[in-house]
């Protein structure tokens, strides 16, 4: 087939072409050809299984639906010969010859697999994301795959909700930002290239609030919190380009995102504008029976009307869209929109040109787990890092030191690559133990595992659902401790590497419990108890629990999981070769009473002066108010000191600018680098303002001794926010300005907007 309109092509060629506000002649002429079962049949996304488990359910029979031109697309298969196969069906053996497309989860990297989100947003380094995003793209498109599920950019204030993991934490603005890197990243300028590939923005909407962090559980908020804090990065990723769009599972105003109008053609459409495509997530639109909204008819003809074009798995538009139709349920104009977007998505990627342009059997070889991306992950990895605690200046440690490698993520391959990265491969990831042999080799480095991640069998046997994250040794635990005790004795310094499996977050992974398990808490303690140097090395895919280790006299680094070049990475700062630089980006509670727990929390009318416990004060009896670790939080081997806020006006007009300055001087021994954070307060304003909300942030490299100015832009939009009615207003009044190293700096200016 061949496209008849040279302007568009050219259009394409030169950006992002916003398709759907001009008819494409072509589409159009294809969809005139269609039968109402060939439309229907586009809106249908299947997985074959035997590939990448993504859900609970596979689909059957999928060879003889692309062959009655029942399917539109696949997912969690890939390989060039695989998908020849399948494409070969596709425009060989239908009579309009529609190609399909191929989708995937490629959530952190493809098969050079990066930190889990939350640790690569911990970078504050939109450069290094999208970076990360391009070279998952360019992996992913030489395997075949041309449609991604990501970025997830769901907002999480609840670190018992296990996807966390996937996001970028509690902050919408921080979030923005990196949801428009990444999808920059993955499209590029031009779709119809080779190693582009198609952005899914999910899980729209507000899937990270879900009640009691329980995956899947139902979200219930305002409008107004909506819009101000958990819509921005959705917005932000679609007027980033993006091409497709993924519903979330929960409800929104008691309706399931899924069968929403308000959400998807009030909101996304008629409000934002998109233009692209809107798949549900696996299985959600069957899912809508059991929230009590009907049978399956009933809820896949109210996911048509509200908006959905594709069905995901769940085959409820493809068994009962067309009896709908003859009972008067959907309109024929209905489905032929939703196919329609879905067919503009492959002409977009020049799918109707080349069928098998993405399926190229020299690729692979040539463009996956190189030496360049095997090194950015590395980079990567090494600069997600948040070192928490620096206990008598243990880090960075010597590399001729005697050290004691303990923990049962030392020697780990299974748990270093993280949650969702079902597209790597464990046993490729470098363990610490060979990462430390790499970078010290004349350090005496001896290991032994020390405990379980668990000794909880039952906790195990979920965790190991997709192979074995949770190995508990055959020797008690005793027996474990004492060998770990025994060489951190005859050692200089101990290096404890725990936390979770990669499997203890991530999805249906949620935990109420979220504290170190308690097999490692007991080696821990007893390695202190040793009287030597102790660093703990913590991985997780979530904030933790950690008032008790943190406490104990010793070093904090937290290395999230950090994908294939784990050891390397983490031996790379251990070692002092890189300076941490990493900070967070979701609140650490002192205990999960305290969830949910934010920095951009909202002031009461009875708010607590002070840490100290007063009557009749929003406070608690048994613990703080504080977090434990706050927003934007992270040390590094130097110290950095703040001076001389400036704003360039201190009175503003509506729509003006203004640029807050400060001088930073690295007053440590170590060149490093530091991310400057702008917070903002609304003194006043219509409905009641967060306490602070951050607006703005640059990492800058600094040597040591040396002193620089550095410049934050507060945007006009910056002061704006929605009100009661849902207009996007700034409202005169004044404003106070923080900047500094995390969210509680003192540093302050004041702004007024006449």
């Amino acid at each position: 087939m061949k496209k008849t309109n040279l302007l568009l092509v050219l259009a394409f060629c030169s950006g992002f072409l916003a398709i759907g506000q001009t008819k494409v002649p072509f589409i159009e002429d294809l969809l005139a050809k269609m039968t109402i079962e060939e439309k229907i049949g586009q809106l249908n996304l299947v997985t074959p299984g035997g590939g990448i488990a993504t859900g609970s359910v596979v689909s059957s029979n999928v060879e003889e639906k692309i062959k009655a031109a029942e399917v539109g697309g696949l997912f969690g298969i890939s390989g060039p010969e695989k998908l020849k196969i399948a494409q070969d069906f596709a425009v060989n053996e239908t009579r309009l010859k529609i190609p399909l497309f191929f989708g995937s989860d490629i959530i952190h990297g493809y098969k050079t697999t990066f930190p889990i989100p939350l640790g690569t947003a911990s970078s504050w380094d939109m450069d290094l994301i999208k970076k990360m995003a391009e070279t998952a793209a360019k992996e992913a498109t030489a395997d075949g795959i041309n449609w991604n599920f990501s970025p997830m950019v769901d907002v999480a204030r609840d670190p018992r909700w296990g996807r966390i993991a996937e996001g970028a934490g509690e902050d919408p603005f921080l979030g923005s930002a990196i949801a428009k890197a990444m999808v920059h990243g993955y499209q590029g300028t031009d779709l119809t290239a080779k190693n582009t590939m198609i952005a899914t923005i999910k899980h729209f909407a507000l899937y990270g609030a879900a009640e009691a962090g329980r995956d899947y559980n139902s979200v219930d908020m305002s409008r107004t919190k909506m819009f101000n804090q958990y819509l921005p990065p959705y917005k932000a990723g679609i007027d980033a380009g993006a091409a497709s769009i993924m519903t979330s599972f929960n409800d929104v105003d008691g309706i399931p995102a899924s069968g929403n109008k308000w959400l998807l053609t009030d909101v996304l459409r008629k409000k934002w504008g998109f233009k692209g495509f809107v798949v549900s997530d696996y299985t959600s639109v069957n899912e809508m029976i059991a929230h009590g909204l009907g049978d399956l008819q009933d809820v896949s003809a109210l996911s048509l009307k509200a908006g959905l074009d594709m069905d995901m798995v769940g085959e409820g538009f493809l068994t009962t869209l067309k009896k709908s139709l003859d009972e008067g349920r959907v309109t024929e104009e209905e489905i032929t929109n939703a196919c329609r977007r879905i067919l503009e998505a492959k002409y977009k990627l020049g799918l109707f040109d080349d069928p098998y342009k993405y399926i190229d059997a020299k690729r692979p070889k040539k463009d996956i787990l190189t030496k360049e991306n095997k090194t950015l992950a590395r980079d990567a990895a090494k600069r997600s890092f948040v070192l928490f605690k620096n206990h008598n200046n243990v880090l960075p440690l010597k590399k001729t030191a005697k050290i004691a490698l303990v923990g049962p993520l030392a020697n780990n391959k299974n748990n270093m690559l993280g949650t969702w990265a079902p597209t790597g491969d464990p046993q490729l990831s470098i363990p610490v133990l060979e990462g430390f042999k790499n970078v010290a080799p004349k350090a005496k480095i001896t290991y032994a595992k020390g405990a379980n991640i668990t000794d909880d069998a039952e906790l195990a046997k979920k965790v190991n659902v997709f192979g074995t994250r949770v190995d508990i040794d055959k020797r008690s635990s005793e027996v474990l401790l004492q060998e770990a005790l025994d060489l951190a004795n005859t050692s200089d310094v101990v290096v404890a590497v725990v936390g979770e499996a990669s499997e203890m977050s991530g999805e249906a992974a949620s935990r109420t419990d979220i504290s170190i398990p308690t097999s490692q808490k007991k080696l821990i303690q007893a390695l202190v108890k040793t009287g030597k140097p102790v660093v703990l090395v913590l991985m997780s895919g979530r904030p933790l629990t950690i008032e008790e280790e943190f406490n104990l006299p010793v070093g904090i680094l937290q290395v999230w999981h950090p994908g294939i070049e784990a050891g390397n990475a983490i031996a790379d700062v251990v070692f002092g070769d890189y300076n941490p630089s990493g900070k967070l980006t979701a609140t650490w509670p002192r205990n999960v009473g305290q969830i949910p727990i934010y920095h951009s929390i909202k002031n009461t009318g009875r708010p607590a002066p002070t840490e100290a416990f007063e009557k009749f004060k929003s406070n608690y009896l048994d613990v703080k108010n504080t977090p434990l670790l706050p927003f934007g939080y992270g040390l590094s081997y130097s110290s950095f000191e703040y001076s001389n806020i400036n704003l360039s006006k201190k009175e503003i007009i509506k729509g003006e600018d203004v640029t807050v300055s400060v001088t930073v001087k690295n007053t440590g021994n170590f060149d490093g680098e530091e991310v400057v954070q702008l917070y903002l307060r609304d003194v006043v304003r219509s409905i009641t303002p967060p306490m602070r909300q951050l607006k703005g942030f640059k990492k800058v490299f600094i040597k040591k001794g040396e002193t620089k100015k550095v410049d934050l832009v507060l945007t006009a939009d910056d002061l704006k926010f929605y009100n009661s009615n849902l207009d996007f207003v700034a409202e005169p009044g004044d404003f106070e300005l923080f900047i500094g190293t995390n969210s509680n700096t003192q540093l302050k200016a004041s702004l007024t907007l006449k």
